[in-house]
């Protein structure tokens, strides 16, 4: 019974000498040339057809003949009756309609639905977050979509799974403008999630573009990564950082070694980079910087920065890093400072010590010496005294003895 009916219709279409399609919908690309055949229409001429078009274009009906003029540069019919759009833009947009008689009397109609497209770039998320805070509202990042017909929608991932919605924990913020003179489309969506507490630690967010024709391939953004910290269990206040400076003060001789250390107690441990001179050193982030050899090129004023997660960079106090200069006679005149200092007390102490005691020793040899001269003196002086006296007693005696010596018999 419905096969009959079916063949039934077949015959009376044949009977009126013509044979319907229904509409087919064409996708073509922006800038790119588009060609619609005329079902039934001879491949050569004389031909019998014309096309009419309801597009962005017209007002009403615009009909195109073989015999007629070309529409400008906008579509043209082709000797085989094809209808050519040189490159389609987004006004193109619409209802062609072919209606063709062939050489026999037979008419048929060919119908198309047109929509045109333009894939955008890729889409990225800009101003992305560096952590989240649980148990309170944090923006991820906003997703960018540029230059895409038609508009589209974006979407938000977690972990591979859409993100929907809620107005609780995950809103979405969404913003569409259209190219005054392109007509393309610009899309962005801003993503704002509180991750709950004891939830996962390092969620990781993408988003993707979906075209709005089907059969289209969406496209997706990298994926980015988050810290989520908790104010209870992982907010460690930062202390104070400390430079510790070795050998103490920073000062050794040329060709020396020097070695500063970076103490924090925060936990997670921070990225720890150097400072010389109020200017980053390019060196990998670390807590212990090594000068070996140092040379007059490793002098100046040396600090760490300790940048945590959730407190931001944190600068320690500059300490200073200097050559002791020595020649080859000790310290460098006009420059007796440190060590050298304490030195020259300890000698001046020993010196003026032994010089206080050769002194007293001197004093009393001086005065034993002089002892021993009064009695060397004492001694002559009485010999002479007594000499003296016997002198004074024998002269009388003296010319008697030589009186009588003298008057002899």
């Amino acid at each position: 019974m419905a096969a009959g009916a079916v063949v039934g219709a077949w015959m009376l279409v044949l009977s009126l000498g013509g044979t319907v399609t229904g509409d087919q919908n064409i996708t073509a690309r922006i800038g790119k040339p588009l060609v619609l055949n005329c079902k039934g229409a001879p491949k050569k001429p004389p031909q019998q057809l014309e096309w009419k078009l309801n597009t962005g274009r017209t007002e009403a009906w615009k009909v195109l003949s073989p015999q007629g003029d070309p529409w400008d540069s906008v579509a043209r019919v082709l000797p085989n009756g094809s209808l050519l759009l040189p490159a389609v833009g987004i006004q193109d947009e619409g209802t062609f309609r072919c209606r063709a008689t062939s050489r026999s009397g037979k008419e048929t109609k060919s119908n198309y639905r047109v929509r045109v497209y333009q894939i955008p770039g890729k889409p990225e998320i800009v101003d992305p977050a560096s952590e989240l805070m649980a148990g309170v509202p944090n923006k991820v990042g906003t997703c960018v979509s540029e230059g895409g017909y038609p508009a589209g929608t974006l979407n938000w991932l977690l972990d591979g799974k859409t993100l929907i919605p809620d107005g609780k924990g995950v809103s979405v913020k969404e913003e569409t403008k259209r190219h005054p003179k392109t007509g393309l489309f610009t899309l962005h969506s801003e993503l704002m999630v509180t991750p709950a507490r004891g939830g996962a630690l390092h969620p990781t967010f993408s988003c993707s573009f979906t075209p709005g024709l089907p059969r289209r391939r969406a496209l997706h953004t990298a994926p980015i990564q988050l810290r989520v910290w908790s104010e209870h269990r992982d907010a460690v206040p930062l202390k104070e950082v400390q430079l510790v400076v070795e050998p103490e003060g920073g000062a050794v001789a040329p060709g020396g070694t020097v070695t500063l250390t970076c103490e924090t107690p925060a936990q997670p441990p921070p990225q720890i980079h150097w400072i010389k001179d109020g200017r980053p050193l390019p060196l990998p982030p670390g807590p212990m910087l090594l000068l070996p050899e140092v040379g007059p090129e490793d002098q100046g004023t040396y600090s760490c920065v300790a940048t945590h997660p959730s407190h931001g960079p944190q600068e320690s106090r500059a300490v200073s890093v200097s050559i002791i200069e020595t020649g080859e006679e000790g310290t460098t005149a006009g420059s007796v400072e440190g060590p050298g200092l304490e030195t020259l007390a300890l000698t001046l102490g020993i010196l003026g010590g032994l010089g206080t005691v050769a002194l007293l020793i001197g004093v009393i040899v001086w005065h034993r010496r002089r002892q021993r001269k009064g009695q060397e003196r004492k001694v002559p002086e009485n010999q002479e005294e007594e000499e003296e006296e016997r002198a004074e007693l024998n002269q009388p005696e003296e010319p008697e003895a030589a009186e009588s010596s003298t008057g002899g018999p």
